[in-house]
């Protein structure tokens, strides 16, 4: 369980502006719903708002999690392994542990995803990259996604930006 913040297992009504966020203003968000402190460490939920025609995040997998995008509006392009998949409002996303994926917006409107992610962790890697000052950058990302038991692919990354006409 993570030491700096207190166990808080309670039952509570979250309002739609409750929860940390994070991000880059103008940019791709994520606000932090439900954490590892509320679950014990068996779930977490993120609200990611992600601007059009936008890469949420490099092609990755994780070794740890499962990761379920529920859409809540707009519109989710995903790459699933070699599969690209696109998703509407009501829609889930399975993404599982060990496999290569990453999600963008294809539309015109803001995404808005509901995430899903267990066991919890990850969200601390979504944290620190809405820290101002810490960037995508293909020299330093390899190695903070590692602690988190991640593996990027910026290669696989640019194909998908160019071929979906995508910024990150």
């Amino acid at each position: 369980m993570d030491t700096k913040r207190e166990l808080t297992m309670a039952a509570r009504v979250l309002g739609p502006r409750d929860g940390e966020v994070a991000g880059d203003p103008g940019g791709r968000t994520d606000r932090f719903m439900i954490e590892r402190a509320d679950t014990d460490g068996r779930l977490t939920v993120i609200e990611h708002t992600v601007p059009p025609h936008v890469l949420a995040g490099p092609l990755h997998h994780h070794t740890r999690e499962d990761e379920y995008s529920y859409v809540l509006e707009g519109r989710l392009g995903a790459l699933l392994g070699d599969r690209e998949v696109f998703a509407e409002p009501g829609d889930l996303v399975f993404k599982p542990r060990g496999q290569w994926h990453t999600f963008w917006n294809p539309g015109d409107t803001p995404t808005r995803i509901l995430e899903l992610i267990t066991p919890s962790g990850l969200e601390d890697l979504f944290r620190e990259l809405g820290t101002p000052g810490v960037e995508m950058d293909p020299a330093t990302l390899p190695e903070l996604a590692a602690r988190y038991g991640c593996q990027v692919d910026f290669e696989g990354t640019a194909a998908i930006l160019g071929r979906h006409g995508l910024q990150f």
